[in-house]
């Protein structure tokens, strides 16, 4: 009886610890407002930490989040399919609604990598566009000559109107910019050598002020395993000497695609997690997400 009555107390115990955990881990969760702006995630300091995961970080891939102005709407890749065969890249999104609460949805099959301009009017998918209407997106447009003939991965742009994208040459990456002058826009030019150095540069990340860019490349690094740098500009317009984002950023594995919210805040990149080798797949890249200031605290004073 005695064996019985403990054995009882015990369950009745371990009973009352897992409700008080569960209670706690709720408590936690609604301690995050409905109507957080960030898929309801708690803002990370100056160390990255995963974006959503298990909402939008998962065991396979995902990479270039962004958000629209005014934080409503997030778009990002993702690689579905258990077998290989059968894997695919989608275009996703998340759409806060009314109620404050966040819905996922699959948009079409991947169409480039997406770029918000700091209006909200254009999502840059490379060297097409869609525009935003009363309605939603327009059907895919081209940015027509030259842009055609470029091979573009990611277009992005200041709110000048400025483009700075990269450009694949005889076996190497560059990055080229495009200024709007009197209603114009000027032919792509390079950016200068501070940028353009080593063999691979790409993903670039024009600030809306043109303070800055952010690019990920391959220097001292090793092949095919990308760093994040940054480049402010100068008060006379000239492009500074690259710099290193820190080693928290920059890791061991693969770092690339910077970009930061529209409201300034942080910084969003993404990393190969299942990439240790040059010659490793790139089996499982996540996104990451971090206070906006490690940029801000290499700004030349």
């Amino acid at each position: 009886m005695k064996n019985r009555y403990f054995i009882l107390t015990l369950i009745l115990s371990l009973f009352l610890n897992a409700c008080n955990i569960r209670k706690k881990s709720t408590k936690d969760s609604e301690s995050i407002p409905i109507g957080n702006p960030y898929l309801r995630q708690k803002p990370p300091s100056l160390i990255p930490e995963v974006f959503a995961p298990g909402m939008v970080s998962t065991e396979n891939w995902e990479m270039s989040g962004v958000f629209t102005p005014g934080l409503k709407e997030f778009y990002f890749l993702r690689e579905i399919g258990e077998k290989e065969e059968d894997k695919k890249q989608v275009f996703m999104m998340f759409q806060q609604n009314d109620d404050g609460n966040w819905e996922d949805s699959e948009i079409s099959q991947r169409v480039g990598e997406p770029f918000i301009s700091t209006d909200g009017k254009i999502m840059h998918l490379g060297r097409r566009y869609k525009e935003r209407t009363d309605s939603g997106w327009s059907e895919i447009k081209r940015l027509g000559a030259p842009y055609d003939t470029i091979p573009i991965m990611r277009m992005t742009s200041s709110s000048k109107g400025t483009y700075a994208f990269d450009e694949a040459v005889e076996g190497r990456s560059i990055l080229r910019y495009s200024r709007l002058i009197n209603g114009k826009r000027e032919a792509p030019i390079p950016f200068p050598k501070e940028i353009n150095t080593g063999r691979f540069n790409a993903h670039p990340f024009i600030a809306p002020d043109e303070s800055y860019v952010l690019w990920d490349g391959q220097r001292d690094n090793g092949p095919r395993n990308a760093e994040i740098y940054v480049s402010f500009k100068d008060p006379n317009g000239l492009w500074l000497e690259a710099i290193k984002l820190g080693k928290e950023i920059n890791t061991k594995a693969s770092e690339f695609g910077a970009r930061v919210t529209p409201d300034g805040k942080y910084l969003f990149f993404n990393r190969n997690t299942g990439k240790v080798k040059p010659t490793d797949k790139y089996e499982d890249v996540d996104i990451f997400w971090v206070d906006a200031q490690v940029i801000e605290n290499l700004r030349p004073k």
